[in-house]
């Protein structure tokens, strides 16, 4: 787990970023050019460790009711990437939001397909749909429940 200093030294890279300290020696880090009411890129950072980055809307994090997920346990490159897709997603209207697909593969190799289509989280093995979920959160579950894990830089 990275420290609270390394949080803040990789936080503080994006020169975007507007640091504001809160209660409790938390930090909250705003995006000011946002096109959205919504600022807020990292939300109470905390000497602890604990903090969180908003990612509603943004396809491939599983969020919290308000948005937001936990950065307690990333590495750098998984804050890293948090931080850059929040503040793209701040900064770009919703057209131009791009599809997303990711490989899954489990223990006997064994690989599906997870695709976003027309609101749907879509399921496939080759060309067969295996499945189809309402919201990602559901379709990853279903996916880890079956034993699968995400294949990082796979192009089928």
């Amino acid at each position: 787990m990275l420290t609270f200093e390394q949080k803040q030294a990789i936080i503080e890279s994006y020169p975007e970023l507007t640091r504001k300290d809160v209660s409790m020696k938390r930090v909250n880090y705003h995006y000011e050019d946002s096109l959205y009411d919504k600022t807020v890129v990292v939300q109470h950072l905390h000497p602890n460790g604990n903090g969180f980055v908003y990612v509603a809307g943004i396809v491939g994090y599983d969020a919290d009711e308000r948005g937001l997920v936990n950065i307690r346990e990333a590495s750098e490159e998984e804050l890293r990437k948090t931080i850059a897709d929040s503040i793209a997603a701040l900064s770009q209207g919703e057209a131009e939001a791009q599809a997303v697909e990711q490989h899954w593969a489990n223990a006997a190799g064994e690989k599906l397909v997870l695709m976003e289509e027309l609101g749907a989280w879509n399921l496939y093995h080759g060309l067969n749909l295996e499945d189809s979920f309402g919201d990602y959160a559901e379709a990853v579950a279903y996916l880890k429940e079956e034993q699968f894990k995400q294949v990082q830089g796979d192009s089928k």
